[in-house]
């Protein structure tokens, strides 16, 4: 039976395309028997014909990779786009690597650990890029001497 007239009137009807109108198999004559739009509309209302759900894209996979991503994976190097520079600007990682070294410095000083003499020379020195690190700078001043193990 072509009940092709009923699918395109009731996709009108149900303001959604031909292929997601529903016929119920049981009342296919009921619905070969609707003629005009108004019967049509009855066997929507009676729930013998509706629209099927319209098809979406699943967010399951990119939600996993947000997760993942969130926790610090999928950042290898296939992953980068823009270089080191651009990720993470050079002035950024020079002063999270300065400040640390500056506030040690100042910590000695005031505590009488090293004279404001070898401050300034080691001061000087950091801001030439001597040292890579914190713990860089006082394994340099315990090999001068300057700081006491401990």
């Amino acid at each position: 039976m072509n009940l092709k007239n009923q699918r395109r009137v009731a996709a009108e009807i149900l303001k959604c395309g031909v292929n997601r109108v529903w016929i119920d198999s049981n009342r296919l004559e009921d619905a070969a028997d609707a003629i005009t739009r108004s019967d049509v509309r009855t066997l929507i209302n009676s729930g013998a014909i509706r629209a099927r759900q319209k098809k979406g894209v699943s967010r399951g996979r990119a939600k996993h990779n947000i997760a993942q991503r969130q926790k610090g994976r999928q950042s290898g190097h296939g992953s980068r786009r823009g270089r080191k520079g651009a990720r993470k600007p050079k002035k950024e990682r020079w002063i999270q690597t300065i400040r640390p070294i500056r506030k040690k410095l100042r910590e000695l000083r005031d505590e009488g650990k090293i004279d404001s003499s070898t401050y300034r020379r080691y001061y000087m020195q950091a801001k030439g890029g001597v040292f890579k690190s914190r713990p860089h700078l006082e394994s340099h001043m315990r090999a001068e001497g300057v700081l006491k193990e401990g």
